[in-house]
């Protein structure tokens, strides 16, 4: 079991590590490490080649993190270890070997992962995560509120201790990773959804 787990969690960290949207670039000859905001992420795919490669970036990133818990429950693992599995997909993304420890701000891994550990919380952040955006039109800002709502619904909910305080981490791994967006947003210069070139979201 103890081999397992570490197989488990040292794939989900190289799972989570796949660069898709820098391969998706890289199939149209750019580097998305040099546009936009330079992060490998659906959201600067999407402002840099358009809705479609985009899309396909968010899909298997979310892929990866929900991918990561199910493979671990698969070899029989304990709850609380799936999930750190589905953590370590997320910093994978963020920090992918395969980019020089770079990648995206693990938004849509983040998600993957808190719909394959509690699907009634991640429905919660799916559902306030886009009225948020659809409000203010900011996918930072959506990002934040959706780490905040996945920490708040599992409290409320009276889920196991280990599974609130791993979405806390979540959450303020979010903020960290935002943290440029949260300067533009107090300055009024992040840009909207959808709005090409700049920094992206």
């Amino acid at each position: 079991m103890i081999l397992n787990t570490l197989l488990a969690l040292v794939f989900a960290y190289l799972l989570g590590a796949l660069p898709a949207a820098a391969w998706i670039a890289r199939s149209r000859g750019i580097d998305i490490r040099t546009v936009g905001s330079g992060n490998a992420g659906a959201t600067n795919v999407q402002r840099t080649l358009g809705w479609g490669p985009g899309l396909a970036v968010a899909l298997f990133d979310v892929f990866k993190g929900a991918a990561a818990v199910w493979l671990a429950r698969w070899l029989g693992l304990l709850p609380e270890w799936a999930a750190m599995c589905g953590a370590l997909s997320i910093l994978g993304h963020n920090y992918s070997p395969f980019l020089g420890f770079r990648g995206g701000k693990g938004v849509a891994t983040s998600f993957g992962t808190i719909v394959a550990i509690d699907p009634l919380v991640g429905l919660c952040v799916v559902i306030l995560g886009v009225f948020t955006v659809a409000i203010t039109r900011y996918v930072s800002a959506g990002s934040m509120i959706g780490g905040a709502v996945a920490v708040t619904t599992a409290f409320a909910l009276g889920r196991p201790w280990w599974e609130v305080i791993l979405l806390l981490l979540l959450c303020v791994l979010a903020i960290w990773q935002h943290r440029e967006n949260i300067k533009r947003l107090q300055a009024g210069t992040e840009r909207h959804i959808g709005k090409k070139g700049g920094a992206a979201s």
